[in-house]
């Protein structure tokens, strides 16, 4: 797990199947769902404690994408690590920081440019997997919508225990935190 001061959180929307975009990784289904930004659980409240986050390539694409495709702007004032095994424009005046590699090396690195704060792991569900794996992840903090797609890109991939720390409602959303159970050895 991360060091006492610093947690490690994937937080996340997901489908009532468990998908996290469909399969050409569109969030349609996200943006038309009654989720109030004051309600518990939401991203105002979340983001303000965050020093540091990273992603996997597909989702910063995503990210630059609906970006060009609208008038939102780079949503980050926080180092963002992006893992991926390829280059990849940088958002003009971001702290985008392109890494590879094992999750480990990179969430010590993290932790330092968090300076106290806690980290997120933005997306998607494999790279979550990778920190979950390595023993990184603290919680999980999902926002199920009340929509299937029937297939797409899963919230975790692999296999995981997790324990229920509590759950509430948001607008359509069941929001609910749930603690990484580390694996016995």
């Amino acid at each position: 797990m991360s060091t006492p001061t610093t947690r490690t959180t994937y937080y996340t929307a997901t489908t009532l199947d468990g998908y996290i975009a469909d399969e050409h990784d569109s969030l349609d289904w996200l943006f038309v769902q009654d989720h109030r930004d004051e309600g518990p659980l939401s991203y105002a409240e979340f983001i303000t404690g965050i020093g540091a986050l990273c992603m996997g390539a597909t989702t910063y694409e995503w990210i630059r994408h609906h970006m060009a495709t609208t008038d939102e702007k780079w949503g980050y004032d926080v180092p963002a690590f992006v893992f991926s095994h390829h280059p990849h424009d940088k958002v003009e005046g971001a702290d985008v920081r392109f890494v590879t590699g094992d999750v480990r090396p990179v969430h010590a690195e993290m932790v330092a440019a968090a300076g106290g704060r806690d980290l997120w792991v933005v997306g998607g569900g494999d790279l979550a997997a990778q920190f979950a794996e390595a023993g990184l992840l603290d919680d999980v903090i999902v926002s199920i919508a009340p929509v299937t797609l029937g297939s797409g890109r899963p919230l975790l991939p692999r296999r995981f225990d997790l324990a229920l720390v509590e759950t509430l409602r948001n607008g359509d959303f069941v929001c609910a935190r749930y603690d990484v159970v580390v694996p016995r050895t």
